[in-house]
């Protein structure tokens, strides 16, 4: 029985569970569990109607590490798949490391106190992962995730060497809302206010938050301009490609997020801090999430496409080559498929086809492993299978 627990009923774990359940020879027993059970229960409805699968649900507060640790000896799942919020990484790695389960994730560990996010802390349980004959797949989403498998996937097929690489990601989507974020809104404007990095003949360039601004060529959407921002495969990839000498990545973001983010950022409402307010302590960031949008209630109307890939260039057979691999996904297709947009979708699927490659042992590698240590064929494989086909374009070299 390839038993599983996923642990988050937002719009990705929605997206997970219907795909999970889309593959039930994989996948024999699902259950999905969260802090708030008539979030799981609106999901496990959806399931049953749309895919004629029933699923169990659970409360589960993932921040307790005792009670999820006895939860886990209890329930017995081969693994779990974390997309609950990235503070909750470190301790569902210790409930799972307790319990003696696989772990996998689509976003690196994040604390709460301050707005930054990298690998050290997870990186910190390789041995203990190890030791334990126990394997915790990092950000199988899209970027980090599918990001990491094209690279890897250029690595094997296409190049001997590769020195330049940009991730570009770009939502051309329409919600038709004055402001919402396309997922947590908390993560999304953390991960925006902060200061950009990137990696450059062997170290690591800092600029102020979208500083540095590029137009790029989008398949299917066209010229749009993407912002320079850290995002956290970064770290990982620069370990694992041979020759590289730069590695950035760029997100697009329209006139009005951008006036709207800096705005609230003028006024304070993006502070992680406490304020004191008539003598309550609030966060500003958490208290602006409640007044934003539920990201999951984007979904019905959300029209558009995402267009996400890598623009990869180095040298094959002493040559010069540049392609770029893409996935583009559309928000309307998203939502007659399993009432999500596609931002979510883009991350739910690559984590179910993860934990599909974990639960066939196709990726078996004990320790704390990212995507493109694995090989990157069964994945692509399963990827366009399961909704999220992809494309590799050749491009001129400069």
């Amino acid at each position: 029985m390839s038993k599983v627990l996923i642990i988050g009923a937002g719009g990705v774990g929605g997206v997970v569970t219907h795909k999970c359940a889309q593959a039930s020879d994989v996948f024999t027993h699902i259950t999905l569990a969260s802090r708030t059970l008539e979030k799981c229960k609106k999901i496990q409805q959806s399931v049953k109607e749309l895919r004629g699968v029933d699923i169990d649900v659970a409360t589960l507060d993932a921040d307790d590490v005792e009670a999820t640790t006895q939860y886990l000896k209890d329930l017995k799942p081969v693994l779990v798949i974390n997309v609950a919020l990235p503070y909750q990484d470190l301790p569902l790695m210790d409930a799972c490391l307790a319990a003696g389960i696989d772990y996998m994730d689509t976003a690196n560990y994040e604390p709460r106190d301050e707005a930054k996010f990298e690998y050290k802390w997870q990186w910190a349980y390789q041995d203990r992962y190890k030791d334990a004959n126990l394997m915790a797949l990092m950000g199988s989403g899209f970027d980090p995730g599918v990001t990491n498998v094209f690279c890897a996937y250029a690595q094997k097929h296409h190049f001997d060497e590769i020195h330049y690489v940009d991730i570009v990601d770009c939502n051309a989507g329409d919600h038709g809302k004055a402001f919402a974020t396309n997922f947590n809104p908390e993560i999304n404007l953390r991960e925006v206010t902060q200061r950009g990095k990137y990696w450059e003949d062997g170290k690591w360039v800092e600029t102020d938050p979208l500083e540095i601004s590029q137009t790029f060529d989008f398949p299917e959407v066209g010229d749009r301009k993407a912002y320079l921002l850290y995002h956290e495969e970064l770290e990982s990839l620069v370990l694992h490609l041979k020759g590289l000498k730069r590695i950035r990545f760029w997100m697009t973001f329209g006139e009005e997020y951008i006036k709207h983010m800096t705005v609230l950022a003028n006024v304070g409402m993006t502070r992680i801090d406490e304020v004191d307010y008539k003598g309550t302590k609030v966060v500003p960031m958490e208290f602006l999430k409640c007044l934003l949008p539920d990201p999951g209630s984007l979904a019905e109307g959300y029209k558009g496409k995402t267009s996400i890939g890598c623009i990869i260039e180095g040298m094959k057979d002493g040559k010069k080559k540049k392609i770029f691999i893409y996935n583009v996904c559309d928000h309307e297709e998203c939502y007659r498929e399993v009432r999500s947009q596609a931002v979510s979708y883009t991350t739910g699927v690559p984590a179910m086809i993860g934990a599909m490659m974990m639960l066939q042992k196709k990726w078996d590698q004990k320790g704390v492993v990212h995507m493109e240590q694995m090989d990157p064929d069964p994945f692509l494989e399963q990827l366009a299978k399961y909704g999220l086909p992809w494309h590799v374009k050749e491009l001129p070299v400069d």
